[in-house]
């Protein structure tokens, strides 16, 4: 007789959370899990939470109930256990949040050096390598405000690549972007997806989330509303709510 596979713990699990800004209530009841090797795709009107959700998920934004879990271990609220867990958890956000008075080479090590004590010689190395990856090494010795957009968002991701997350967040990581720069940021994210991390994208980029999105959910006020493969959730929204949101795309 064949042994049972023990249950995969999921990388990120979300159970029961929600917050408030005051009187507003933008998280209501979430409950979301990403396994491993998983990419999730929030997509929802502006002011939905999606944002909102991305963040607790590295307690950048606090809740107000409910847990979080990275791996099966409860998110703390502070101290050297959350920066422990917040280290395993990659995240790129709408501005590129490099530090300005670094060179990108700098800004690729820091972090290695100081939180995983990498020896230097070994921390730069890895940089190079990742920032040979997105396709930005010719540009390691300037400073952010000499990279272009896109240039500086993929320099962003090899930054968190480099502290060999668990997974990846991604909080609408091209909407700051020129048109003609989104492509190249999300076909590095593209195939970090082919290549298996796990990750957990806010986006409003819906040709991205059909492609790459092994799981597509939608928010609407707060709430998860549905949540369903690209392909069904694209082709046969179930609820009234997403069929008016996806509508709204097609008129403009």
């Amino acid at each position: 007789m064949s042994e049972e596979k023990a249950p995969q713990i999921p990388v990120i699990e979300l159970r029961h959370v929600d917050k408030h800004y005051g009187a507003l209530h933008v998280l209501k009841d979430i409950s979301l899990s990403v396994e491993k090797g998983e990419v999730v795709v929030i997509i929802g009107p502006s002011g939905s939470g999606k944002s909102t959700l991305c963040r607790t998920v590295n307690r950048l934004e606090s809740i107000d109930s409910g847990e979080i879990l990275i791996e099966g271990a409860r998110l703390p609220e502070e101290g050297k256990k959350l920066a422990q867990l917040r280290s395993r958890i990659g995240m790129v956000f709408q501005s590129f949040n490099l530090f300005a008075h670094m060179t990108i080479l700098d800004n690729m090590m820091v972090a290695p050096v100081d939180v995983l004590h990498r020896p230097k010689k070994e921390a730069r190395e890895e940089a190079m390598r990742l920032l040979e990856r997105v396709g930005v090494a010719d540009q390691a010795g300037k400073v952010p405000a000499q990279l272009s957009g896109g240039q500086q968002q993929r320099a962003a991701i090899a930054r968190a690549l480099a502290m060999h997350p668990k997974a990846m967040l991604f909080d609408e990581p091209t909407s700051a972007l020129d048109p003609e720069m989104i492509g190249e940021v999300l076909n590095v994210m593209t195939e970090l997806a082919g290549e298996g991390m796990t990750m957990l994208i806010v986006t409003h980029e819906m040709n991205f989330a059909r492609r790459v999105a092994d799981r597509v959910v939608f928010m609407d006020g707060g709430a998860i509303v549905e949540e369903n493969t690209p392909e069904e959730f694209f082709a046969h929204p179930r609820t009234q709510r997403a069929r008016d949101f996806l509508n709204s795309l097609q008129d403009k």
